[in-house]
C-alpha cells in the first residue's frame, strides 16, 4: 500500500512538472519507477508511457482553449516523430534493461543541458510560414510568431521520437529544444504544442508495449492518476511563471535523477 501511495505522490509531481515543461514527466517517472519502487526498467517505460499520454490529454484542455497550442505545426513535426516511436519501441523490448538504464542517463544529462542553454526565450519573427498568435497571460501582450528550419525539424523529430519509444519519456525533453532553439518557437507555444504531440508519440509506442506484457497495472494506475492530478495544475504554471525559474529547478532534478540511474546500470546500490 505505501508503495502505491508513494507512486502517486510522485506521479502528482511528475504530472505538474511534465506539462509544465511539455515534456511529458517521463524523465521523472522512469527513473523514479526503478530505483525507488523497484520496477523492471521496461515495465518503468511502459507505465511512463501510458502517462505521458495522460499528460498531454489533461494539458490540451488548458493550452488549447489559450490558444498557444500550434496544431498545424505539430501534427507536420508528429508525422516523423511516430515513426521514430514505432521503431523505438521495438528496439526497447529486444536491448539489455542496463543499456536502456545508460541511454536513459545520457538523454537526461543532455536535456538538461539544453534547458540551461536555452536560458531565456527566443524573439518571435514573423517568417510566414505556421504563423501562429496567442495572448501572454503572464504580461497580457499579444505574441505573434512564425516558424524556421521546418525540414531540419522534421528530421529531429524522427529521432526524438525514436528516444521516445525506447526510453519512455514522450520525446518532449527533445521536441522542447528542438522548436523552440533551432525553429525559433516562443517557449510557451513550444511547451504547449509539445504537450500535444508527446500523447500522439507516446500513443504509438504504447501498442508494442502493451503487446509484449511489460504493461504493469501495480505501477501504471496509480502513476497516472497521480499524472492526471499534477498535469491539471502544470499548464496554468507554466503561463504565470518565469521559464528560466522552472528551467533550473528542473535542471537540478535531471542532473541528480541522471546520475542515479547511471550508478544503478553499473552496479552501484543507491
Amino acid at each position: 500500500m505505501l508503495t502505491v501511495v508513494g507512486i502517486l505522490v510522485v506521479a502528482v509531481f511528475a504530472g505538474l512538472f511534465g506539462s509544465m515543461l511539455g515534456v511529458g514527466g517521463g524523465v521523472i517517472m522512469v527513473p523514479m519507477l526503478t530505483l525507488a519502487f523497484g520496477a523492471p526498467i521496461k515495465t518503468a517505460i511502459a507505465a511512463s508511457i501510458v502517462c505521458v499520454i495522460a499528460t498531454s490529454s489533461v494539458a490540451q484542455t488548458v493550452f488549447v482553449r489559450r490558444g498557444m497550442t500550434n496544431v498545424r505545426l505539430g501534427m507536420s513535426l508528429e508525422m516523423a516523430t511516430s515513426i521514430g516511436a514505432v521503431t523505438g519501441g521495438i528496439t526497447a523490448v529486444l536491448v539489455d534493461p542496463r543499456l536502456l538504464q545508460i541511454a536513459f542517463a545520457a538523454v537526461t544529462i543532455y536535456v538538461a543541458w539544453q534547458m540551461r542553454r536555452r536560458g531565456g526565450d527566443v524573439a518571435p519573427e514573423q517568417t510566414g510560414l505556421l504563423a501562429a498568435a496567442y495572448q501572454d497571460p503572464a504580461d497580457g501582450r499579444l505574441v505573434t510568431y512564425g516558424v524556421k528550419r521546418m525540414k531540419l525539424g522534421f528530421v529531429l523529430c524522427l529521432g526524438a521520437g525514436n528516444i521516445s519509444g525506447l526510453l519512455g519519456i514522450g520525446g518532449g525533453a527533445f521536441k522542447v529544444p528542438i522548436m523552440n532553439l533551432l525553429m525559433s518557437v516562443p517557449l510557451k507555444a513550444t511547451v504547449a504544442t509539445s504537450n500535444l504531440m508527446i500523447g500522439v508519440t507516446a500513443a504509438t509506442g504504447a501498442a508494442i508495449f502493451y503487446g509484449r506484457g511489460y504493461l504493469d497495472p501495480y505501477y501504471a494506475v496509480p502513476a497516472t492518476l497521480g499524472i492526471l492530478v499534477g498535469a491539471s495544475f502544470g499548464p496554468h504554471l507554466a503561463m504565470r511563471l518565469r521559464s528560466s525559474t522552472l528551467a533550473l529547478v528542473f535542471e537540478i532534478v535531471l542532473a541528480v535523477f541522471a546520475v542515479l540511474m547511471a550508478l544503478k546500470a553499473v552496479g552501484v546500490g543507491v
